[in-house]
């Protein structure tokens, strides 16, 4: 249960009282003598409840509630008044103050009323903490598009992972959207504000690669022109990507792993090191511990790269996400070139599900856009696709089953009218392709 109380009061005799009082009965106690130290010093979101007296020297507690209510209204604000002030008192309740009590008061009046307020807060609290949920998890499901369990799976660990202060590895095929989840446990974190440094290990030249990520001083090497911040410089107290981090020489897989470890780094030509608040999101296509065994990667920086692992699926093992993607493509580049994407036909619908995507989302971003020009491939119509016609019917059914299940908004009765179905080999159908009515709900 929240716990911390805020105790304001220009007389030092009540701030010691009162803080005697609380801190024995296991509150967290704050004091301050002026009502402009406590705006001052408050945090945002303040777990707790202010207990501030009304007549104080400079900011008055009515002034001092006034600018509480307009930062937060739920906050609660209880009064210490005097006897003449009790109508006062009435009416700053009537204005947003949770409770007043009367001076001299008993700590058990005191405790009494604390408890129902920090109660009410954390109701507030927790509100607002799972309407943020909510209001993330729409965002975050319009950022990583798909319907598929795969990446239901991937978007609740990206939303649990996002808030927390740790590296991440990312496993993904070429094309598979690893940078793209990388920015959304960047941007749905604590370091939003901050930036995020993207660098394709791959791209560098090995003898660029120590003053891209480390900087350098001047003259530091030859052509080495001024001072140059590096990456890992710049993206103090943001995220920093390393895609292909296979790819990383092994002098500065070295240099990397120091700079994790310490949380420092030293440019190059340097001798004074810079401290910097880092982390890291690697991502790769082989198994890093496999890339170690075969010594082309440092054992100990995978280690600390790894402390929670993202698989990212190809597009072949989730085709039930293929026509929602496909369309959103299609009318993302349509809207682009101002003009109308052409309707996806069954027998397109059938080709788009049998391809087998080696270049994944990437091709069939760049294959929706094609379609956006009435300009479709050829080569993806004629390609076999490897799946046996059982299973491209089993993917196409449960693209049919997630569409009208969406339209309908989980209503079953809809469901059945539209595909014709009776209950039961409805739910077997659904069963099946593990879709549950709950996921597609309105919840709004």
């Amino acid at each position: 249960m929240l716990n911390s109380v805020i105790v304001v009061d220009d007389e030092a005799s009540i701030r010691a009282a009162v803080e005697q009082w609380l801190s024995l009965s296991g509150f967290n106690v704050q004091l301050f003598e002026r009502a402009e130290e406590c705006l001052a010093q408050l945090p945002a979101h303040f777990p707790g409840v202010i207990l501030s007296d009304v007549r104080m020297p400079g900011m008055s507690g009515l002034q001092l509630l006034d600018r509480l209510q307009q930062a937060d209204p739920d906050l609660p604000v209880i009064l210490l008044t005097g006897h003449g002030d009790v109508p006062m008192a009435v009416e700053a309740m009537r204005n947003g103050a949770y409770d007043f009590l009367e001076k001299p008061f008993t700590p058990q009046h005191l405790m009494g009323s604390l408890r129902r307020a920090l109660e009410k807060r954390q109701l507030v609290l927790e509100n607002r903490r799972l309407h943020e949920q909510a209001d993330l998890k729409a965002q975050l499901e319009n950022t990583l598009l798909g319907m598929s369990q795969g990446l239901q799976q991937l978007r609740r660990q990206v939303l649990e992972l996002a808030s927390l202060p740790v590296n991440v590895l990312i496993r993904g095929e070429t094309g598979s959207g690893k940078e793209r989840v990388a920015r959304c446990l960047h941007d749905f974190g604590p370091r939003a504000d901050k930036p995020f440094v993207a660098l394709n290990c791959a791209a560098i030249p090995e003898t660029l690669f120590e003053a891209e990520l480390f900087g350098h001083e001047s003259g530091a090497f030859t052509g080495a022109q001024g001072k140059r911040i590096g990456k890992l410089e710049y993206a103090n107290g943001g995220t920093v990507f390393l895609d292909e981090i296979e790819s990383m020489p092994l002098a500065q897989q070295a240099k990397l792993l120091r700079v994790i470890q310490e949380q420092k780094l030293e440019r190059l030509g340097a001798n004074q090191s810079i401290a910097v608040d880092l982390r890291i999101i690697a991502a790769t296509k082989p198994d890093l511990l496999e890339e170690a065994r075969a010594g082309r990667f440092r054992e100990d920086l995978a280690y600390r790269l790894n402390v929670a692992e993202l698989r990212l699926a190809p597009l072949r093992e989730r085709r039930e996400d293929i026509p929602l993607l496909f369309d959103h493509f299609a009318r993302t580049a349509a809207e682009r070139l101002g003009r109308h994407a052409p309707a996806v036909t069954g027998g397109r619908l059938a080709q788009l599900l049998a391809h087998e995507w080696p270049g994944n989302v990437r091709e069939l971003a760049n294959a929706a856009e094609r379609h956006a020009l009435g300009l479709d491939s050829p080569n993806l119509e004629s390609l076999p696709g490897g799946q046996s016609l059982g299973e491209q019917m089993e993917a196409f059914e449960a693209q049919c089953l997630r569409a009208a299940l969406r339209q309908h908004k989980g209503e079953i009765k809809g469901v059945m009218e539209a595909l014709q179905l009776p209950r039961r080999t409805l739910n077997e159908k659904m069963q099946r392709h593990g879709l549950v009515r709950e996921d597609f709900l309105d919840n709004e």
